[in-house]
């Protein structure tokens, strides 16, 4: 996902960076966010790769790297593990 898209929709008042993304996911069908800021979301994330639990988010968004252009489709699957 381009920052630019979750920056822009974040300038609306009351609209954090967690906020943007869902709405970029779920609402305008983005492909390409990955929503590191979601607990759920680095829990999977963590337990699928045996991550310790104070990781970093830069390590997530590094590991998400081979997912492009679909981190959102990944980011579905790692939330449904976790359930």
């Amino acid at each position: 996902m381009s920052c630019s898209s979750s920056v822009l929709v974040t300038r609306i008042r009351g609209v954090g960076e967690w906020t943007a993304h869902m709405l970029l996911m779920f609402s305008l069908g983005r492909l390409d966010v990955l929503p590191v800021g979601d607990l759920a979301l680095r829990k999977s994330i963590r337990r699928h790769y045996r991550l310790p639990r104070d990781t970093g988010h830069e390590v997530y968004v590094e590991l998400a790297e081979v997912w492009r252009p679909y981190r959102t489709i990944a980011s579905w699957y790692y939330w449904a593990a976790v359930d």
